[in-house]
């Protein structure tokens, strides 16, 4: 691909999407690097890193998908209520979350477990939020890292309120000022909440880079019955960039957050980011996506795996058998690892779900506790 060139588009899905228009690309789906690529945003991307510093986003993005593949597994074993996979979306989260800086602030779904892994979270933490034992585990403010959002969109809010603070406190202007993001999926770039956190963000001038991974459905819709228009370009209504990038180019992703970031934090203002990408398997674990995507359509977007094009790249660099290997060995332990201590954590006592509910306690829950106590007391084996 010659210097400065942008990437071709990806194809049409089944649902009949129109053709998509081009986005920043600088590691093509056979693995070859791209020097620089210009997004609609005008700007040129480019990333400088070392082959090792790629073999340690390789290592990333193994063991992030073993992870989630090992976390579906526990679901289906009845170990988990419910899980989120993040299959085919791996690039698009470990290289936004590389972009991050230490002070900068992240607002996620319910799906961002990349994000969360490269953020330096124990994985376990997550699980244990879906198998019901706490609700979440990690203290927001230490690991600059959000609680995981359930109501669809509604962190896109959170995010923005957030960057108005740290605007208003005068946390931003140079290269130590801080930038906050906020992940979200194509289908709540439908919801109300995501619209006006656009207008306030762009009003307000806040520190904020939207980033959405537009996985092509909504759960069952495709993109089309989404928009009319390609996602990024929403931005423009409300006076911000917006560019699109490969989701499925651990480069590309990490390039073009960062300068959002970095945008953002210089004081000027919001971006919105589409990283278009592919979600491989089912919204969640209680859902079938065979009723509503064709086989062929997968197997299309296999060929743009993301991991695999990394290791191309690296195999076609001189990396050698051994080190694919010893990944692979590594995210095996860490899976095995991850399944031994979710199934050793305690289950909380049913009456656990009384406290934490006012800061100074309340006579009225007091009693709502005591009298379940009691009830439950009444059977035999109760708490």
């Amino acid at each position: 691909m010659a210097r400065g060139a942008k990437a071709a588009a990806p194809s049409p899905t089944a649902g009949g999407t129109p053709p998509e228009p081009e986005y920043v690309q600088l590691l093509t789906p056979a693995g070859e690097r791209v020097a620089q690529s210009t997004g609609a945003d005008g700007v040129t991307y480019s990333v400088d890193f070392t082959d090792e510093e790629i073999r340690d986003l390789y290592r990333d993005l193994v063991i992030v998908r073993k992870l989630d593949t090992e976390a579906t597994a526990l679901q289906r074993q009845g170990e988990l209520g419910i899980w989120a996979s993040l299959l085919g979306q791996e690039a698009a989260q470990v290289g936004s979350g590389h972009a991050l800086r230490a002070q900068d602030m992240v607002f996620p779904t319910y799906r961002e477990h990349g994000v969360l892994y490269v953020r330096g979270i124990d994985p376990l933490k997550p699980l244990a939020l879906f198998r019901g034992v706490n609700y979440g585990g990690w203290d927001p403010i230490a690991e600059r890292f959000n609680l995981y959002t359930i109501v669809i969109g509604a962190q896109t809010l959170h995010a923005t309120g957030y960057a108005m603070g740290v605007a208003k406190d005068g946390k931003i202007g140079g290269d130590d000022g801080e930038a906050v993001i906020a992940y979200f999926g194509d289908g709540a770039s439908a919801q109300g909440d995501v619209n006006e956190s656009f207008v306030w963000a762009s009003v307000f001038n806040a520190p904020v880079v939207f980033f959405c991974q537009n996985n092509q459905f909504a759960i069952s819709e495709p993109t089309d019955r989404q928009t009319r228009v390609p996602l990024y370009r929403r931005a423009s209504g409300y006076g911000f960039p917006g560019v699109r990038v490969d989701g499925n180019d651990v480069l590309a992703c990490y390039a073009v957050t960062r300068a959002a970031l970095d945008n953002a934090r210089h004081g000027n203002g919001p971006t919105l980011i589409e990283a278009y990408t592919y979600r491989m398997g089912a919204h969640t674990t209680s859902d079938d996506p065979t009723r509503y995507r064709i086989s062929s359509e997968v197997e299309a977007w296999q060929a743009k795996d993301p991991i695999d094009r990394v290791r191309a790249y690296l195999t076609r660099q001189g990396t050698g058998a051994d080190f694919f290997a010893e990944v692979d060995a590594e995210a095996a332990r860490r899976a095995v690892d991850l399944r031994e201590r979710l199934l050793a954590l305690p289950d909380p006592q049913p009456s656990q779900m009384f406290e934490n509910v006012y800061p100074h306690g309340s006579a009225e829950v007091d009693a709502q506790r005591e009298g379940f106590v009691a009830y439950s007391a009444s059977f035999e084996g109760g708490h």
